[in-house]
């Protein structure tokens, strides 16, 4: 005999079962969305932070061994230089703006800026001939009405570049904040180490702690391989620059560095460069001016395969469209996210293959 209240086979317990398991998901749920919510703004610190730690345990280990053990020290002396080394180059760019602006601006003096006439062959263009005419020709005898009729349409123009150096200074005081807490980080290193193998065990005990120390790899490759040789390259081309007293170099040199770290190549930057001096500079220093920059950039195509083909079985194609994938998806956070994501599923691919050829 059943209950009153109850059908049967149990339906009713197996109703309030599943009906109490929703709501424990439900609440769950809502409480990991909270908890993401609030510790969304600091993704990306903690990211670098992790990314900056492991880049920097060995340099930190080399100095703890050479400091007497002394662990606090070595990370605190650790974490001044690396913000030497970051705001040493930033300064240099924010100080080369300012004088390109203040020189711009000097130049620009449009009470004595005068543009020639158009040539009447400009009128002979199809679709675009005649409103260049009538621009140029109005620019030519009143130059402020001229700016003013393109002014609108230039505001979109500078508002984008607003974005985009608001969007940088952003980026620079996020990665010096990572900085600091990377240095936080370097002392519990070795058993923070050990709390993401024990986890990468439970996801995967067969291979979760071989990816573990693979992603540790991949993120010191990258360092050395991308960041590092595209520091090297743009050191030295800020060299070239000074020495040869080109106008603008430390915003040259930073597109340099820019370029190089998100694999686009600094040859858009130094090909224009060199073809510019032989036209500005005398013979000899054209020739040496060009000597000097044709092997610096060839650089990063000479160093990259030998730094980034060491102590890493993924090859070295993998990684370099996890760079570039990254780049693309997720900016410059993705510069470790991609190849490291990239790397685990290449090996993840490789051993299913073994084991359904074994099989």
């Amino acid at each position: 005999m059943h209950g009153s209240g109850d059908a049967p086979n149990g339906r009713p317990d197996l109703t309030s079962t599943w009906i109490e398991l929703a709501i424990r998901l439900a609440v769950l749920g809502l409480l990991v969305y909270w908890a993401f919510i609030l510790i969304r703004p600091f993704i990306t610190i903690a990211i670098w932070s992790i990314v900056l730690t492991v880049a920097l345990y060995p340099v930190y280990d080399w100095m703890v061994r050479h400091m007497g053990g002394r662990r606090r020290l070595a990370a605190t002396l650790l974490t001044l230089i690396s913000l030497l080394i970051v705001i040493g180059p930033a300064t240099w760019l924010v100080l080369g703006l300012v004088d390109g602006i203040g020189m711009l601006s000097t130049r620009l003096d449009f009470s004595t800026l005068v543009m020639p006439p158009p040539p009447e062959v400009i009128k002979a263009w199809p679709l675009v001939g005649e409103p260049i005419y009538q621009f140029w020709d109005l620019a030519s005898t009143n130059l402020r009405e001229a700016l003013a009729k393109v002014a609108p349409h230039l505001k979109p123009v500078g508002s984008a570049l607003f974005q985009i150096a608001t969007g940088a200074g952003t980026g620079m005081i996020t990665f010096f904040i990572a900085i600091v807490v990377a240095g936080f980080l370097f002392s519990p290193a070795p058993w923070l180490a050990e709390t993401m193998r024990s986890f990468s065990r439970r996801l995967a005990a067969d291979r979760g702690e071989e990816f573990v120390d693979l992603a540790g790899a991949t993120i010191r490759t990258v360092a050395r391989g991308v960041i590092g040789i595209s520091a090297l390259q743009a050191f030295f081309v800020g060299i070239g620059l000074m020495v040869a007293g080109i106008p603008g170099a430390s915003l040259l040199t930073s597109a340099v560095l820019i370029l190089g770290i998100v694999q686009i190549g600094a040859s858009i930057v130094m090909i224009p460069l060199i073809i510019w001096s032989w036209f500005t500079m005398e013979t000899t220093s054209a020739l040496l001016f060009t000597a000097y920059m044709i092997p610096v950039g060839l650089m990063d195509n000479l160093l990259k395969p030998l730094v980034m083909g060491r102590g890493l079985n993924t090859p070295m194609l993998v990684i370099l469209i996890g760079v570039m994938g990254g780049v693309l998806s997720y900016g410059i956070t993705g510069l470790f996210l991609g190849p490291i994501v990239l790397a685990v599923i290449w090996e993840l691919l490789g051993a299913w293959i073994k084991e359904r050829e074994g099989g």
